[in-house]
């Protein structure tokens, strides 16, 4: 799956495969509020196990009355091979380190206030985040942020104009009242780079 396609399904352009895929996205998710994830999961296999073992056994009875051999139903999915390559994995380890490494370098920035300005700002927002916190469950807001993924690009798409224009508006008043509070406190401008 490359970004394109997940653009596309963001965006239901197929509005067939975004529906299956938010459908299951928040069926999961609601599951999860009302079952542990172990029930969750052996839910899900015995709901796919009753389709393909029903699906075998009507496959093997329609060959019996037609006197057919066609098979295994499920046999050109048994040949594909599903092993994950070595290039693939360090492929994506490689990302993930990446990743991991600058995550790090970042958080020791912020809590050894190597910048006075950046490490404020994650505090107001760890202190957000305890407000948060306390309204929210993970869950919760596991399920906003999937029904957000895929509502927020098509509303954006069709009033790009009027959120632009009055995205900036409020950019440039954050810009300005920032501006207005670095050079009232001391000790607050940010250091030139």
């Amino acid at each position: 799956m490359d970004a394109r396609s997940v653009v596309d399904l963001l965006y239901w352009r197929d509005v067939k495969k975004t529906g299956v895929v938010f459908g299951a996205s928040l069926f999961l998710l609601l599951s999860l509020t009302v079952f542990s994830i172990v029930s969750v999961v052996a839910y899900i296999a015995l709901g796919l196990l009753s389709v393909t073992i029903s699906f075998r056994i009507y496959k093997g009875v329609i060959q019996a009355i037609q006197k057919s051999d066609e098979g295994h139903p499920f046999r050109a999915y048994l040949d594909k091979d599903v092993a994950v390559s070595e290039e693939l994995v360090q492929k994506y380890s490689h990302v993930v380190l990446g990743h991991f490494n600058n995550t790090v370098k970042e958080l020791r920035r912020l809590f050894l206030v190597d910048d006075l300005v950046d490490s404020l700002k994650f505090a107001v927002l760890m202190w957000v985040f305890t407000y948060v916190g306390a309204l929210f469950n993970g869950l919760t807001l596991m399920i906003l942020a999937v029904i957000s993924l895929f509502s927020i690009p098509v509303i954006y798409e069709k009033h790009q104009v009027q959120i632009d224009h009055y995205l900036g508006l409020v950019n440039k008043n954050v810009k300005d009242a920032v501006t207005k509070i670095q050079d009232k406190i001391p000790g607050l401008k940010r250091k030139t780079e």
